[in-house]
């Protein structure tokens, strides 16, 4: 135990502790004399007079004593009372009790004689006395403002400094970094990282690099010298950085890229050389530069006229340190991007960013981990099944399902319950997905109607399309901005064919084909369908190639540049292309109203269940219109689990049996955008 921690040591009694010296200090000091000043004034007045009129006062008797000082050749009186009255003017109550005058005289011998003639003339007999007067008060007066704007300027100055920690002015140029280490708060370790089981791969062996380089040095290998992690928001990314600080042994250096950006010319690429020196102090370590594209972002690109100097002048230098003629050996920068297509080449090539990490969204295994890890802490009974949650949240990233597990645990405690149940999870995935239920939203029985032909008719081609997304659930429930909301479950896969995407816009068009059949009119309730079917047909015929007239072609540009100010086709091209659109459009929708035509009868069957339920579900669709033909993996996973449901929970109603089906989806174009078909209004 250290010594210096015991009152009494072995050493002899601790040494009494200084207060330390405090501006407030300052401040009391300043206070106390001015408060002496005044009670040594004893409140009195005082003015200069003339000569004239002092020796008038003096000749009439209303000196009571006179001081002479006689290094300033300047004499001062006390006058009675009433000559006060007379002189200041005002009541006797407020002179003071020695009101004062005081002029200046030629010399103390011209005084003495004119006193002296006072006295054989007038009498005079006040008391007289000489003395040396004292040039603090002169200085005070004529220095201190002086002292007052010095003192002013330097507690500015130190407080701008800010005492070095980086914050003021004087360190504006100083990289921002936050350091962290074993013992620092950041306490996240690899253990805490599911999923990612590749990125994470490739991160730890920069660690173990870190910790045992001549298990690689032996063989001739070089520790890489940066590594860029890609994807999409809320991959793990960052997270993935905090589990190298916890795990590495090495000091780690944390900043954004937004840190470099100031409004001082010059500052962005004096914080760079700062990072760095502190880095090389303290290698080995490794630097985390987080969202690097506000620092990174490809030069010459920006339309603004004359672009962001500043900005460039600062991915120079970052470009210098990372591979100049310096040496960085045994610093390693981590960076995190989610739009790497934007960055700059220079950035991107090998020397600098050797490895770029793909971090992308989680599959089903991943998505069973992620679950594991967030549900640690959460109170959950035997009813959750964390398979079933993985497979009902496809598309989901790791934030999506931290969200998913948080918001469970709040409706649980909402409802005043002791452990989160399944039910729970059911309702935040509709929570985060469709928004916020509102019973109380009035619609007219006309609008209810209508919205239930609508859905309806999303539900009835769902079923009856070999590759449209299964159906779940469905509801007229008002959710957010929607009216209503399907809920489907697509299969994860990696690509998607024509016909696939067809179907799929030949589903989403349901809606729009239902209304016109139905009820003999459209509305604006398809607003968010023909947006998304507009963009799918785009995408189909633009990027693709898959349209008849224009096969094989593609005018998406993947490295970003977007072909500046032109398009890449002319006129006569994009004509093409709006009229291929057009016509594919236009195709799924005559398909879908030929369909619906079709199973007109099954369709009111269904509008009329909706209308009285409100919320319907897999099976009631499968009681009216049979068994689906095209059972999909996802569908047979579903079919599994209400059977599962429905041995379990023999007495069970058919509403809860159902309710385990609750699911949704976000993918991304080719994994279809149609997980939840909703009905906007606008």
């Amino acid at each position: 135990m250290d010594n210096n921690s015991n009152p009494i040591s072995p050493q002899g009694p601790k040494k009494p502790k200084f207060m330390k010296f405090s501006l407030y200090w300052m401040y009391s000091l300043i206070a106390l004399l001015l408060i002496g000043l005044y009670y040594m004034n004893d409140g009195s007045v005082s003015k200069e007079v003339n000569w004239t009129e002092f020796e008038k006062i003096a000749k009439e008797g209303g000196i009571t004593q006179m001081t002479v000082y006689t290094n300033k050749d300047n004499v001062e009186a006390i006058i009675t009372d009433s000559i006060a009255q007379k002189i200041f003017k005002t009541s006797s109550d407020k002179i003071g009790k020695n009101p004062k005058i005081y002029t200046n005289i030629a010399s103390p011998e011209v005084l003495d004689k004119a006193i002296e003639k006072w006295k054989q003339e007038n009498g005079f007999h006040a008391e007289v006395k000489y003395e040396k007067g004292s040039d603090f008060g002169d200085m005070l007066w004529s220095f201190g403002p002086i002292l007052l704007l010095i003192a002013f300027w330097f507690i500015i100055m130190r407080r701008m400094s800010n005492q070095g920690s980086g914050g003021g002015v004087f360190n504006v140029g100083k990289a921002k970094a936050q350091l962290f280490d074993k013992e620092g708060p950041v306490q996240v370790s690899f253990k805490d990282v599911a999923g990612l089981s590749e990125a994470k791969q490739e991160v730890e062996e920069i660690v173990s690099f870190l910790k045992n380089p001549n298990k690689y040095t032996e063989l001739g290998g070089k520790i890489p010298k940066g590594a860029l992690l890609v994807g999409p928001p809320g991959t793990g990314k960052t997270l993935l950085a905090k589990a190298v600080a916890g795990e590495a042994n090495v000091p780690f250096f944390s900043l954004s890229g937004s840190d470099f950006v100031e409004m001082f010319v010059g500052v962005g690429a004096s914080r760079v050389r700062d990072l760095f020196r502190q880095a090389k102090e303290k290698a080995p370590c490794i630097v985390f530069i987080d969202e690097i594209d506000a620092v990174g972002r490809a030069r010459g690109k920006n339309p603004n006229m004359g672009s962001n100097d500043e900005r460039e002048n600062t991915l120079n230098q970052l470009l210098t340190e990372m591979d100049g003629f310096g040496s960085n050996s045994g610093v390693i920068i981590l960076a995190a991007t989610n739009r790497a297509d934007i960055l700059d080449k220079a950035l991107l090539r090998a020397g600098r960013f050797d490895r770029q990490i793909y971090v992308e969204l989680p599959d089903l295994n991943d998505r069973k981990a992620i679950f594991r890890v967030h549900l640690r802490n959460v109170k959950i009974d035997d009813s959750v099944d964390i398979d079933l949650l993985a497979r009902q949240t496809p598309g989901f990233s790791g934030a999506d399902i931290a969200n998913v597990c948080n918001e469970a645990a709040l409706i649980a405690a909402r409802k005043g319950k002791n452990y989160v149940q399944k039910q729970d999870f059911m309702d935040a995935v509709d929570r985060i997905v469709g928004g916020l239920e509102k019973r109380t939203k009035i619609t007219t029985a006309d609008e209810k109607r209508s919205i239930a032909i609508h859905e309806a008719g999303h539900a009835s081609l769902s079923w009856f399309l070999q590759y449209a997304n299964p159906l779940v659930k469905i509801t007229i429930v008002p959710r957010g901005k929607a009216l209503g909301a399907a809920w489907y479950l697509p299969e994860e896969r990696q690509i998607t064919t024509r016909e696939q995407l067809l179907d799929e816009m030949c589903a989403t068009l349901g809606g729009r084909a239902a209304e016109e059949l139905f009820l003999g009119r459209i509305s604006t309730g398809a607003a968010n369908d023909l947006e998304r079917v507009t963009k799918q047909a785009y995408a189909m015929v633009v990027y693709f190639g898959m349209s008849d007239k224009l096969p094989n072609l593609s005018y998406y540009d993947s490295t970003g540049q977007d072909y500046g100010f032109t398009k890449p086709y002319s006129e006569d091209t994009a004509k093409l292309i709006d009229d291929e659109v057009g016509r594919i459009i236009a195709e799924q929708y005559d398909r879908a109203k030929r369909i619906l035509t079709e199973k007109s009868e099954g369709h009111a069957e269904l509008t009329s269940v909706l209308i009285e339920k409100e919320v319907i579900f897999t099976e009631d669709v499968e009681r009216i219109f049979g068994k689906r033909q095209w059972a999909s993996r996802s569908e047979e996973i579903l079919q599994d689990d209400n059977e599962k449901e429905g041995k379990n929970e023999e007495n069970s109603s058919k509403t809860e049996t159902a309710i385990t089906s609750e699911t949704q989806s976000e993918t991304n174009l080719e994994n279809s955008e149609n997980t939840v078909e909703t009905n906007e209004t606008k």
